[in-house]
Parts: structure tokens; sequence; C-alpha cells
């Protein structure tokens, strides 16, 4: 696929099933991911991939983060929070590992982070598998990162849920670009 059409043609697709992609394929991948702006070499970016049985574990780690977050989930909340990663066969969580640096804040490695994760969308869309990225109440808290036994200076900023599209997606809107788009003289 060329790179322009690529990212002309993904699509955040929340529907997934087997198979995601092997190994093999991820290793490729996170190579792409890897190639991410990345001021001052801090290599951000940490990529935690959740499969099988432990998709259950991250359930439980996510009901155990909301229920030291909230007083009053109900019995519905706790549920959707526990199945919430059995939603697709594969879950990389977005860590960002930051670094104190006199130049490189930790928005810019943040930003970093977010930048290789698009590249690991990219590259699963254009193996031919689907993803979607998600955030909520278990990214961007220090209470996540605990309970994920995370050092305290990685922020999880999302999860990528990736499988094969159901079938079920939505279509792409076309931007204007000029809605978007300043040219200052």
């Amino acid at each position: 696929m060329e790179t322009l059409k690529a990212i002309q043609t993904r699509n955040s697709i929340p529907f997934l099933e087997d198979p995601a992609p092997s190994s093999d394929q991820m290793s490729v991948i996170y190579k792409g991911a890897l190639r991410a702006p990345d001021h001052a070499n801090l290599r951000p970016w940490k990529f935690i991939e959740v499969r099988g049985e432990a998709r259950e574990k991250l359930g439980q780690t996510f009901l155990r983060t909301a229920e030291s977050l909230e007083d009053n989930l109900t019995d519905p909340e706790r549920e959707k929070l526990r199945a919430a990663p059995l939603r697709a066969p594969m879950v990389i969580i977005l860590a960002a590992d930051i670094k104190i640096h006199p130049k490189v804040p930790e928005i810019e490695q943040i930003l970093s982070l977010g930048t290789a994760a698009q590249n690991i969308l990219l590259g699963i869309h254009d193996m031919g598998y689907a993803a979607v990225w998600r955030t909520g109440k278990m990214a961007f808290n220090p209470v996540i990162t605990k309970e994920l036994g995370l050092k305290e200076n990685l922020q999880i900023i999302g999860y990528i849920y990736v499988g094969t599209s159901t079938g079920k997606e939505k279509p792409l809107p076309e931007h204007e670009i000029e809605n978007f788009v300043e040219y200052w003289n």
C-alpha cells in the first residue's frame, strides 16, 4: 500500500475479532513505530502487548483502577470495565517513558509516543488488519500506572485494540482542507 493511501484510508474500527497480526508481523509494525520523531533520542516509547488470557488480567486491572478512582460504580459499569480488553484479540498499552531533560518537555515526549502509535495504526492497516485507539478513565492517571506494576515515570496515554474487522465499519468522512489549513503571507 502506498503511504498516502494508507494514511487517507485508515479508519478506527471498534468491532474486532480474530485473527490479530502475528508476532512476526507485529515486529515489523513496531520497527515502523520506532521511526517516530524523537527529540534528543530519548526513545520515550513503551508498548505492552496483551493477548489471550492476559486480556482478562488487564480487565481486572481496569476494574481495580476505576474502583480506586470512583466510589459509585454500578454493576454494569464494573462489567464493562472488566470486559473491555476482551473486545479485541490483542491490546497494545501505550506508555510514555518520560525522562527529565532540559530541552525536551514531557508533552513533547508524549507527542512522540502519539506519533509512534499512529505509525502502529498505519502499519496494522497496511497489513490488512484493523484497530482503534481508546483512552478514557484508564489513561492519563497515575493509578493505572501503579496497578499495571509500571515505573512511576511511565504515563499511559491509551490503548490500541487490534484484530480483524467484523465488517461493521463507519464511513470515512470527507474533510475540506480549507476548514483546517490557513496560509500565512
